[in-house]
């Protein structure tokens, strides 16, 4: 395990993301952004990772909507965007892809796998899914450098609880805009 992985629980974990769900409640698009943010932070954090984001799939492309990085680190920025189809993230959705990967060198189909300008080592991903059952886009993290003590109980689950949250919170942004 990384020597900066903080040791949560999945519970533990669940009441941080439940805290951020009060904190939202009521509140405006920009408070849902920065919610996502900090979600994105707290993702980050506990997995240990370089680099979280989350991603949205639009007309083709992979749109960069909210990037954490650690400090330093700045290798993608918000508004970024590049075709799907060249994406880890469309590899995901579609399967081609796990949503864990401890060291994306060793994945037999490497030479296939988009290029990107930095090590991507250790890589998580996972769908956020809308209300009405649409694919948003994607809840990615990875870190430069692969990590074998990565696991599917714990980290992954983590994810994908997140990527529910931040499922919500754009639903919720979504439903503001339309009230407006």
């Amino acid at each position: 395990m990384s020597d900066r992985q903080v040791h949560l629980t999945v519970d533990e974990f669940d009441r941080q993301l439940s805290r951020l769900a009060v904190a939202t409640v009521d509140q405006i698009d920009p408070q849902i952004d920065r919610s996502v943010n900090d979600v994105l932070r707290l993702v980050r954090e506990i997995l240990g990772m370089d680099v979280a984001f989350v991603s949205h799939m639009t007309e083709g492309r992979r749109v960069f909507r909210n990037v954490q990085p650690e400090d330093g680190k700045q290798v993608i920025a918000p508004g970024g965007s590049d075709p799907l189809e060249l994406s880890f993230c469309q590899r995901v959705v579609d399967g081609r892809l796990p949503q864990l990967v401890h060291d994306v060198a060793k994945l037999p189909d490497v030479a296939e796998l988009p290029a990107t300008p930095f090590p991507v080592g250790a890589h998580l991903s996972t769908p956020i899914m809308l209300k009405d059952g649409s694919v948003y886009g994607t809840l990615c993290c990875f870190s430069f450098a692969p990590d074998e003590s990565l696991t599917v109980e714990r980290d992954l689950k983590r994810l994908q609880m997140a990527a529910r949250f931040t499922g919500r919170l754009i639903d919720q942004a979504k439903a503001g805009a339309l009230g407006a």
